[in-house]
């Protein structure tokens, strides 16, 4: 199955699905030596996002969260790839200066998306791919 969103970064990443129905502050949310979530009372709080693809519905918190996610890819800790239902500009640009590549506006909820399914997504197209397509 393939899902045609817009294309926020370049690039194409795979790996298991990571979802969140919650928000991400990157800044104190996502200790960026480990790529797990510390925020308290987050819904993925103790979950790595290293090498997952990791969908949540936007981003908050400060401006230096795009830093956080640069520092996540500079310690091999990072998502393998971003989806947003909407992306904003802090985890746009954290995504654009790391280089994960990163979609939204996907034509389903996240809440669709299953935790654990291996998918790719394609950035330069804006396309998430479920499973094989061979």
């Amino acid at each position: 199955m393939i899902l045609k969103g817009r294309s926020i970064a370049k690039g194409s990443g795979r790996g298991e699905l990571l979802v969140s129905p919650a928000p991400i502050s990157f800044l104190s949310g996502v200790n960026p030596d480990t790529g797990i979530v510390v925020e308290k009372g987050h819904p993925l709080e103790g979950k790595t996002v290293a090498g997952r693809v990791l969908a949540f519905p936007y981003g908050k918190g400060s401006t230096v969260g795009s830093y956080i996610i640069y520092a996540l890819q500079q310690n091999g800790t990072a998502p393998a790839a971003i989806i947003n239902v909407e992306a904003e500009p802090i985890i746009a640009v954290g995504a654009i200066i790391a280089g994960i590549p990163m979609i939204d506006r996907l034509p389903l909820d996240l809440a669709d998306l299953q935790d654990g399914t291996e998918v790719t997504v394609e950035g330069d197209s804006g396309e998430l791919i479920c499973g094989d397509t061979e």
